[in-house]
């Protein structure tokens, strides 16, 4: 009982670190950024092409489709924008979330988190205590996040080793065409409630590679999160 108390509690912790770092992310960038996201969002979308780079361009660095995809909305309800344009960017954006996926896929469970990511909170946080309000301490708020979500990754995927240690999750395993629509609406349910599907894909990519689920399984999620 003890043992599943702590479980859950890594995969809660570990959850919340990662949506407060990329929260942090988001926000520091943004506000580092001052007009620049609205010159972007205004300017670069001459064509459905540009319309799509600029907005996986800004998603990458953001790290949220959510913010890119309400600025748009908000850009076209004010003129700023047409509908035609705002397409390519909204549709751009959700590429470039994708980019969450291949850094906890790349990066995520290669790293000595102590000896990485600790030192960015630590940079990112003297930076943004001695910025005051200007654009130093924007960007150090987003290094500060940017170790956090390394920080969070890492303990998800302890709860998760934790978590096949304990449990005996092949009983749970459907195969074939209800398998993969069981694991879609998982996907699907877990972006409803977390409001993000980078926090999805992240869950997802550490249960695959800590055994507790399949290739396919996790690709059905990921879909699902989508």
């Amino acid at each position: 009982m003890q043992q599943s108390l702590i479980i859950v509690g890594m995969l809660a912790g570990g959850l919340g670190l990662f949506m407060l770092a990329v929260n942090m992310i988001t926000d520091g960038l943004k506000s580092a950024a001052g007009h620049a996201l609205r010159h972007m969002l205004g300017k670069w979308t001459r064509s459905p092409a540009h319309g799509v780079v600029t907005g996986l361009t800004i998603t990458a660095l953001v790290q949220s489709s959510s913010a890119v995809t309400v600025a748009t909305i908000g850009f076209v309800n004010a003129g700023l924008i047409s509908m035609h344009k705002s397409l390519g960017i909204i549709y751009g954006s959700n590429i470039g979330t994708t980019m969450t996926g291949w850094l906890v896929a790349i990066v995520g469970f290669k790293i000595n988190v102590e000896a990485f990511a600790l030192p960015l909170v630590g940079a990112g946080m003297l930076l943004r205590l001695t910025g005051a309000e200007s654009r130093r301490a924007h960007i150090g708020l987003a290094l500060a996040g940017f170790g956090l979500f390394f920080i969070g990754i890492d303990i998800l995927k302890d709860a998760f080793d934790g978590l096949m240690a304990a449990i005996d999750l092949t009983r749970f395993t459907l195969e074939g065409f209800s398998g993969v629509l069981m694991f879609t609406g998982i996907g699907f349910l877990m972006t409803v409630l977390t409001q993000s599907s980078s926090a999805a894909i992240a869950i997802t990519l550490t249960a695959a590679s800590g055994g507790v689920i399949g290739l396919y399984a996790a690709a059905a999620m990921v879909i699902g999160a989508n």
